[in-house]
């Protein structure tokens, strides 16, 4: 299966290099491209690509506004050059599947382009211990019926992708379709009100320290 892409940055440049970068892989094809925000949201929408690689500061509407009017239309990469928490936390609480730096060589672009297209999440090692340690100060959720209203089988689901599983990983530990795998997540996002895997693993990690487990 080819995973399309679209590529919003405003540096023609960088936009250029990105695409021919992603172009030159069989399985991957650059569909659209865009250079600010509202540009990048009207693409996607139009295109309807697997995976938007995203710069965050860009002219008319940034890349984190950009990226929360995309829930649902496609996963979006954060691709920037600014290694900074606010970028990090805002682009996951938007809905961002990942966040990756400029300085990620060609094979870690390619690559993290099919991790997100996947359905899993990922985030640059350079970021991921900060990330780790600021949300483990978060407190707990106070709302407990929403991990409740889950079925059984929601709840193993939403325990296996804090584990960081993937769909493929969890359909084989919970003996299930990997299509189903894909439609339990779904539905555990939704329940819970939430954009992202990441944030899935956040809210559970949290919930877990408020009482026994689900």
């Amino acid at each position: 299966m080819t995973i399309r892409v679209v590529v919003a940055d405003d540096h023609a440049a960088v936009r250029a290099g990105i695409a021919l970068i992603l172009g030159g892989v069989d399985d991957i094809e650059v569909v659209g491209e865009a250079a600010d925000g509202e540009e990048a949201v009207a693409v996607a929408r139009e295109m309807r690509p697997d995976v938007v690689l995203m710069d965050v500061r860009m002219p008319r509407l940034d890349g984190i506004s950009a990226t929360r009017e995309l829930a649902g239309v496609a996963d979006v990469l954060i691709l920037t050059t600014f290694d900074v928490d606010e970028y990090v936390f805002g682009a996951l609480r938007a809905g961002a599947a990942g966040f990756l730096l400029k300085n990620t060589d060609a094979d870690g672009l390619v690559e993290a382009v099919r991790v997100v297209a996947r359905g899993d999440g990922l985030i640059s090692p350079a970021v991921t211990r900060r990330l780790i340690s600021a949300f483990a100060e978060l407190p707990p959720p106070r709302d407990r019926q929403a991990v409740a209203g889950l079925t059984p089988r929601e709840r193993e689901v939403l325990a296996c992708v804090a584990r960081g599983l993937s769909n493929a990983e969890i359909a084989k530990e919970l003996d299930m379709a990997e299509a189903t795998t894909k439609t339990h997540v779904s539905r555990v996002l939704n329940k819970l009100g939430l954009r992202s895997r990441v944030q899935a693993a956040i809210y559970y990690s949290a919930y877990e320290g408020e009482g026994p487990a689900v």
